[in-house]
């Protein structure tokens, strides 16, 4: 076990031997045969050390949950350049040591060690078709996102677009080639009014903010809060360790027709969770994990349950997308959703558009929309030649729903290859729309209306 006793500098410095050099990977030279020609990346190296590495270094003080209250130290969970701790007695149910206990909140700080190692870096930031920001945001609002004055939530935000501002390479595309990660959903940046009952900090809606792209676990109704995923807790080094993964889920015996992996909400009325746990008690063609913090934080105990259903059931929950859908993919569980934007809506550069390749739709608003026995005979009356494709197509698409360990490498692109190559190709439509002489601020951060629209059915 780990505990807080590992200290807040030993982790940074766990961290910071763990990284290569910036001067070992950049590419100085540019040619006309250049592999990464148009794939330049500069790193905002200059970042001042409080909107980023001032958190690790002060980990203590940060808070690995959702509330701020009564939570032990984030260190322990930054181990392993943030990947967290290794699971251990895995008792079969993962192949190889690439697994960890990860927080999802720490998605930016595992990006960033990854920035360090991409191929395509650059220190002459005029060369490059990025620039990337390593800025904490998730780290940043959380210190104070439960502080009653807006003025203190919202302040190191401030501090940040100033600075940001100031650089040469903001001139460039006025930002609109920035970007930056974040482990929090974007709502957790987007209060729109300077009220204390408002949660958030307005981060996102600072004018220096909407010229840049935040890349987050969920995004928005705005263009430029992108979808990337969350993190899971399988983190491989190389291509062998998730082949080695896909074949054993594939082999794997699922007795159950499907899972569901919760917790009852009795506060809540009508709530989705608690007729999905009435559905699943009484089937007994149905898995129910009735989710603690320990029971569901547990890799091993989470894995085991879906790979043994072939259905697992992902409803909204705080927000539209749980950790879960991803684990759900992990296993080899064929994901149901309930609402459009858990998935289809959202992760666009990772999920086929066609989304009865790879999942099943039950449309339900709330419970009263899931009348008894629905969902199993849903399950029940789809075949067995077509629960066979979608399984294959949920395993084909491990590769890419992972975020790989920094210190090793894959020749098959990942979550964060395919995040970088996403905001790559954001950039060349932005920087062609101003080159033809447009505004390009509708398309760069207007509204998406649409994307949380609720259809009886999908298409």
């Amino acid at each position: 076990m780990y505990s807080t006793s590992l200290g807040a500098n030993n982790v940074f410095n766990l961290l910071v031997k763990k990284q290569v050099h910036l001067t070992s990977t950049m590419k100085i030279n540019h040619t006309d045969d250049d592999s990464c020609l148009n794939r330049y990346i500069y790193i905002h190296d200059g970042l001042p050390a409080r909107f980023n590495y001032d958190f690790l270094n002060n980990c203590e003080s940060l808070s690995p949950g959702t509330s701020s209250s009564n939570k032990p130290s984030m260190c322990p969970q930054l181990v392993n350049l943030g990947l967290g701790p290794d699971v251990s007695n895995p008792e079969g149910v993962v192949t190889n040591k690439s697994w960890y206990k990860t927080n999802p909140y720490l998605l930016e700080v595992i990006f960033h060690n990854r920035m360090k190692k991409y191929e395509c870096l650059t220190s002459n930031s005029t060369l490059a078709s990025a620039i990337y920001v390593p800025f904490y945001p998730s780290m940043d609002v959380g210190v104070h996102l439960w502080d009653s004055n807006v003025e203190i939530r919202d302040a190191s935000a401030k501090d940040f677009v100033k600075w940001i501002l100031g650089q040469p390479e903001w001139r460039k595309m006025w930002g609109r080639d920035h970007f930056f990660g974040s482990g929090r959903t974007a709502w957790d940046f987007r209060r729109q009014r300077d009220d204390s009952s408002d949660w958030g900090s307005k981060l996102r809606f600072l004018p220096e903010s909407l010229n840049m792209t935040m890349l987050t676990i969920e995004g928005s109704e705005w263009k430029n809060d992108i979808a990337i995923l969350y993190l899971t807790n399988f983190h491989p080094t190389k291509d062998s360790e998730v082949v080695a993964w896909q074949n054993k889920v594939r082999k794997q015996e699922r007795p159950y027709l499907f899972t569901f992996a919760g917790a009852p909400r009795p506060n809540l009325e009508d709530s989705i969770w608690g007729k999905l746990i009435e559905h699943c008690q009484a089937s007994n063609n149905c898995n129910f994990l009735h989710c603690t913090e320990k029971i569901c934080g547990n890799p091993i105990t989470v894995m085991t349950a879906f790979q043994s259903s072939v259905y697992c059931l992902e409803p909204v929950g705080d927000s539209f997308t749980r950790r879960s859908a991803f684990d759900s993919f992990l296993a080899g569980c064929i994901p149901v959703f309930f609402h459009p934007t858990t998935a289809y809506t959202r992760y666009l550069w990772y999920l086929p558009k066609d989304h009865n390749k790879y999942s099943v739709f039950i449309p339900a608003k709330d419970g009263k929309d899931l009348k008894e026995g629905r969902i199993e005979n849903i399950l029940l009356g789809i075949s067995k030649e077509k629960v066979a494709a979608m399984r294959e197509e949920v395993i084909r698409l491990i590769p890419k729903l992972v975020y790989a360990d920094p210190r090793g490498r894959l020749k098959t692109p990942d979550a964060f290859d395919i995040a970088v190559q996403g905001m790559l190709d954001r950039i060349v439509n932005v920087r062609k729309v101003m080159n033809e002489g447009r505004d390009p601020s509708a398309d760069f951060a207007g509204l998406e209306n649409d994307k949380f629209k609720f259809p009886d059915s999908i298409d």
